[in-house]
């Protein structure tokens, strides 16, 4: 079974393939745009773009626009639902959601989303979008969504309908005890549980164990990606910084964050100026996406960090597929 790497960047999509133990570039395309996100499937690739989605059915080689549906075109997250094929979610700036089907082809927008938005005043603080949607997490029929500044989303019903998540207020600004931090950058959900939900936020990292109703604060910190250990509940890595991008680094905790302690062997931390933007996690290996454009990989025993792909320089995201 061969690995291809997606990786979305400022400049398109690169392609590449596991060599050994490291990662061999073997394409390049859509280069006239400025991918988001990347998601796969099937070997059916999206890529997430400004200009709307796009869809490759040839591992990238070729690209065919795929908006039918879409009303925000500014793509920040993609994701397939890893359960249910043909089931795909799009955020976007604005903050808008939409669900396709159809494996991406057609889109269809969850207006409830758009409505809480506008009820809330949600918006973001270095653009004049009224906030974005940019990150998604999935457990059966339960699916949540991260919206920045806004809240947490939860669907109940595969994604065909959305609500805030009873600890999230909805208000972008302040924050009461028991809720999660309104700017909320993306969200994962333990497979031993749905319940189970953490969130990286502007304010540090949060965990719900009862589908986001109450909230428990693990970390103070400023952080966009926490990565869950499928096989041993508590084990969690993370991407902290002081605030945005400065003096980030990579810590772990075993204890389901009572402690942590650095997992940032090989590097030389704290980054003054840049931290970690998402976590992908590949067969035993954890990639990392810097929010520089560098990426990183190290073994999940040893967490013993080297650069990968170091020609590319300005990647934003990642999505695997085996063949």
């Amino acid at each position: 079974m061969s690995e291809v790497l997606f990786v979305g960047t400022k400049r398109g999509v690169v392609v590449a393939q596991r060599e050994g133990s490291g990662w061999r570039r073997t394409g390049h395309s859509l280069t006239g745009h400025q991918v988001n996100s990347v998601s796969v499937q099937g070997g059916v690739v999206l890529a997430g773009t400004r200009q709307g989605i796009y869809r490759s059915e040839d591992l990238g080689q070729s690209w065919q626009e795929a908006s039918e549906g879409l009303v925000e075109p500014h793509v920040r997250w993609l994701a397939h639902h890893p359960d249910a094929s043909g089931t795909v979610l799009a955020g976007t700036e604005p903050a808008a959601l939409f669900l396709s089907r159809d494996g991406g082809q057609t889109w269809s927008d969850r207006p409830e989303v758009t409505e809480l938005r506008d009820r809330y005043g949600w918006y973001l603080p270095y653009s004049p979008g009224a906030g974005c949607i940019r990150g998604f997490a999935f457990a059966g029929d339960r699916l949540y969504a991260a919206a920045e500044v806004g809240g947490l989303l939860r669907s109940d019903d595969g994604g065909r309908t959305w609500q805030l998540a009873k600890g999230s207020s909805g208000q972008p600004r302040g924050l009461a005890e028991g809720f999660v931090h309104p700017d909320v950058h993306s969200v994962a959900v333990h497979p031993s549980s749905p319940d189970l939900v953490y969130a990286p936020t502007g304010g540090g990292l949060y965990r719900s164990r009862d589908g986001g109703e109450q909230w428990a604060h693990l970390y103070a910190c400023y952080c966009r990606a926490v990565w869950t250990d499928p096989t041993r509940t508590g084990h969690l890595i993370l991407g902290p910084a002081d605030s945005v991008d400065r003096n980030g680094r990579i810590e772990r905790t075993s204890d389901d964050g009572q402690t942590w302690e650095p997992a940032s062997m090989g590097l030389e931390v704290p980054w003054p100026r840049h931290m970690v933007e998402r976590f992908l996690p590949i067969d035993g290996e954890l990639l990392a996406v810097l929010s520089n454009g560098e990426l990183l990989a190290a073994p999940l025993e040893t967490l013993g960090w080297q650069p990968i792909l170091p020609d590319v320089g300005d990647a934003r995201a990642l999505a695997i597929d085996n063949l």
